[in-house]
């Protein structure tokens, strides 16, 4: 069985800083903003690991926590062997996790940080993440340099960093719940399409989570997906409805929803693990509509080795249940 309860895991505070597009997109408020990327560093490498050392400070600080008071970081991120993370938490004298699963990697440290905790009788985690535009883009796709003409399918890599603290103290932000996802592998080699090679394993852990838990779509007032785009999140849409007769009116896609539509430079909307904390933490719940929320990570799988030898892309999605409290 994929999906388990929690007992006693809760969210106590997360602190964001997004990059120059994304501070001009939906959100406007975030705890901290870059005016260019490379944030006072000599490469985009450097600023990335500056971001999340940023954001690790600030929420230590704000709740007057040394490195002692925190159990355990886990922490990823999109380069090469999770450097960045590993970077960042060389810092701190913290017991350290590193994770991986490309954009899906946010809800994954999420799940390996709350089985800690749920182990421990009084424990703190921090759950860190962080994406680059210009450091991912020439990692996966071409340097930016390039000119590289892009289709409409293809996905803008979001800049910015999330920290957030999980404690066993209740507040009212309450991790239900969770669902571990398979590897899915549709045949797609687009790596200009990851929407395409992520909606179905999102769908599949959507699938799972509801017949697992026994529960209905309904039972949701938010499915929150990862960074499909908008084209990769109308794919789900229509996967589920074909697939499992599941109609998803109560559906989102940070990707699709983090820029305005004016910014034709993102092309299908955003992608990178930061996409979704970005977009739950400075909109979802700071609306304070939602009370039950199905948080969807969808990660590819794929690195540009593979990708050059014409090998299909596989793809992995993982799902946490969020309670918010009155």
């Amino acid at each position: 069985m994929a999906s388990k309860k929690f007992n006693s895991v809760y969210i106590l505070d997360a602190v964001s800083i997004a990059g120059p597009v994304e501070k001009r997109g939906s959100i406007r408020d975030y705890d901290f903003t870059m005016d260019d990327y490379y944030f006072n560093m000599k490469t985009f490498e450097q600023a990335e690991v500056k971001m999340q050392r940023v954001v690790m400070d600030h929420i230590l600080q704000k709740h007057h926590l040394l490195h002692s008071d925190i159990d355990i970081l886990v922490s990823g991120d999109l380069s090469n062997q999770i450097s960045v993370s590993s970077y960042a938490a060389s810092c701190y004298n913290i017991p350290f996790v590193g994770v991986y699963s490309a954009c899906a990697s946010f809800i994954e440290s999420l799940i390996v940080a709350s089985l800690m905790i749920e182990y421990k009788k009084k424990a703190n985690a921090l759950c860190v993440t962080s994406s680059h535009n210009l450091s991912a883009e020439k990692q996966f796709r071409f340097p930016i340099e390039y000119g590289a003409p892009k289709p409409n399918t293809t996905t803008f890599t979001a800049t910015g960093s999330v920290s957030v603290l999980l404690t066993k103290e209740p507040t009212r932000f309450k991790l239900e719940s969770y669902t571990i996802g398979t590897v899915v592998d549709m045949g797609c080699t687009d790596a200009s399409h990851m929407g395409a090679v992520m909606a179905p394993a999102a769908a599949r852990v959507i699938v799972s989570h509801l017949s697992e838990l026994n529960r209905t779509i309904d039972y949701y007032d938010l499915v929150l997906t990862g960074d499909l785009g908008c084209i990769g999140a109308k794919i789900l849409q229509e996967y589920l409805r074909r697939n499992h007769g599941i109609k998803m009116k109560n559906h989102i896609d940070s990707g699709c929803e983090l820029y305005l539509k004016s910014q034709e430079e993102t092309y299908s909307g955003a992608s990178g693990p930061v996409a979704l904390p970005l977009y739950l933490f400075n909109k979802v719940l700071k609306q304070k509509k939602a009370k039950r929320i199905l948080l969807v990570g969808t990660g590819s799988l794929h690195n540009p080795f593979f990708v050059n030898q014409k090998l299909t892309i596989p793809a992995i999605s993982h799902a946490v249940s969020l309670e918010v409290n009155p």
